[in-house]
């Protein structure tokens, strides 16, 4: 991030002492990163920069800095195909969902396909997996009354990707794919438990069976709570291996963990790793917390690593970000992982194709970028017909009161800061703005209607003072560090601040639920329509 690490350095070592003290600076100067309330100890780490000034993990050097995939990202499912890798992570509530990203180096990543189209509730931890020549993905999903687990398939990567197949798994998350010596197909499911699949993948074939008990951790460990889940398996050699998360996927910095135990037979029985927990945060001073669920995957070059998900430190409200953690095989036939606290630059994998990395976050609306980038959060079936684009404009049917019940477009980014920019124009009876999306019940933004602003913060309107703008208006919101204000204009060009400023390192799954991350977003909500026009994001 741009010069915080001078400032902040200078600042911990003066005790705190404010830098508006100094000689020939004047006291009302204030800067994003002297405001920032967290993760100033952090502040030296330096990430390449890409599109719109992206944070990226290749360096450039031939070393990269984790994460891979910054923001949102969380449960990552990887797949090696020949020379390609793709990936994919948990959606939870936004749907088009499942986004399939590909790689040939295992460190720059392009979006290919929002696999899931049809919204089947909240979306947790998938396996992409292919077999036969056919790719799937078995997803488990959940709404408060129903919950199950679901099966897609493709003849394509690219898609198009089936509907939905109900596997009628209601009390178990986590699927993991995997073909025993019998050759048949098998998913291992949280809690140690199994179940036997057709030769397709389409359905069970048998009772569930429970096969495996985790190796558990001591009792005097901090941790969120015992929670096996997450199995991924492979075989390798003479053993099949199972590499399983414990210790809960979020609380206290060094709950969750990555365990492994191994088998000659996909039968059992299970034998737990000696060297048990793989990877874990030992302190709440490391980068990355909450360190797990991981798989293994082989790189271009014949070595190993891990993909695994971690919270930034400080930087809760992200969510989870997939993290690259090289892997080396012991003479015992098991593994450890060589990438320490992941806090510093790595070796690139040998072998592999470097490509771009990332998209832009910007949208002129004069292609379609629904799916690719902009989801709804959880949208009824036929929501995308609110969305109409003409001549690089994007019309939103507004629908609902306000963010919490109208289905707010969202995206997922991965800077610690950024800022937002959008000009916005609407019908007499419409309320629109920019926000920050966490749910329904926790969010900040800024919103109008033609007389009045609408102030969102922690969830509820908190000040509807008057404007002259009538019914357009430019608006512009930055998160500077988890500070985020808002300047607006009648032109684009003169700005004007907007006097409410929040912060918002508490909008995260420790405080709400929920496990997402603070999402940007517009939203359109009363009677009539939105139109929004040339939507801009940069990082700070």
């Amino acid at each position: 991030m741009p010069s915080i690490h001078r400032r902040a350095a200078l600042s911990s070592l003066l005790g705190g002492v404010a830098l508006t003290a100094f000689p020939g600076r004047s006291v009302l100067a204030q800067s994003n990163e002297d405001a920032a309330p967290l993760g100033r100890e952090w502040a030296h780490m330096r990430w390449a920069r890409g599109i719109e000034n992206q944070r990226k993990a290749d360096l450039g050097d031939g070393t990269y800095l984790n994460p891979i995939m910054s923001g949102d990202h969380p449960d990552p499912s990887i797949l090696k195909d020949g020379d390609d890798y793709y990936m994919t992570f948990s959606s939870f509530e936004s749907v088009p969902g499942i986004h399939i990203w590909h790689s040939r180096d295992l460190v720059n990543w392009q979006p290919v396909v929002a696999a899931l189209t049809t919204n089947i509730g909240s979306v947790w931890a998938p396996e992409l997996c292919k077999h036969g020549g056919r790719y799937y993905v078995y997803i488990p999903a959940r709404y408060p009354e129903y919950r199950s687990s679901y099966v897609i398939w493709a003849d394509a990567i690219e898609g198009p990707w089936s509907e939905p197949i109900d596997l009628k798994l209601p009390n178990w998350i986590d699927p993991g794919h995997i073909v025993g010596e019998d050759g048949k197909r098998y998913l291992f499911l949280s809690g140690g438990d199994r179940v036997r699949l057709t030769d397709d993948g389409l359905a069970t074939d048998g009772e569930l069976e429970h096969v495996y008990d985790p190796w558990r951790y001591p009792d005097d460990w901090i941790v969120e709570g015992f929670a096996p889940e997450g199995p991924k398996l492979m075989k390798r050699g003479e053993y099949f291996y199972m590499i399983t998360a414990v210790g809960g996927t979020a609380g206290p910095p060094t709950g969750h963990m990555v365990i492994a135990a191994r088998s000659r037979s996909i039968h059992g029985p299970w034998e737990n790793c000696p060297h048990n927990p793989i990877v874990r945060t030992v302190s709440g001073a490391e980068k990355w917390w909450s360190r797990g669920h991981a798989t293994l995957v082989e790189g271009p070059a014949g070595d190993w690593y891990m993909v695994y998900h971690g919270y930034e430190n400080a930087y809760w409200s992200l969510g989870r970000q997939t993290l690259l953690d090289p892997v080396e095989w012991t003479e015992d036939g098991w593994f450890r992982a060589r990438g320490g606290d992941l806090a510093t630059p790595l070796p690139i994998p040998a072998g592999g194709q470097a490509g771009p990395h990332g998209m832009a976050l910007s949208d002129d609306f004069s292609t379609d970028k629904f799916g690719i980038q902009w989801s709804f959060y959880d949208p009824q079936a036929d929501e995308k017909s609110r969305l109409t684009r003409a001549d690089g404009v994007l019309h939103m049917r507004a629908k609902g009161t306000a963010p919490s019940d109208c289905s707010p477009l969202t995206f997922v980014q991965g800077d610690q800061g950024y800022v937002l920019e959008c000009e916005i124009e609407i019908d007499p009876s419409t309320v629109a703005g920019l926000i920050l999306f966490y749910d329904r019940q926790l969010y900040a933004g800024l919103g109008f209607d033609p007389t009045r602003f609408v102030t969102h913060q922690y969830g509820i309107e908190r000040g509807r003072p008057g404007h002259g703008y009538g019914s357009r208006m430019h608006i512009r919101l930055t998160n500077a560090f988890q500070n985020v204000y808002f300047d607006t204009s009648a032109d684009g060009v003169t700005w004007r601040r907007f006097d409410r400023g929040m912060e918002v390192s508490g909008y995260n799954q420790n405080v709400r639920g929920g496990f997402m991350m603070l999402r940007p977003a517009i939203y359109a909500a009363g009677q009539g329509e939105a139109r929004f026009r040339n939507f801009r994001y940069r990082a700070l």
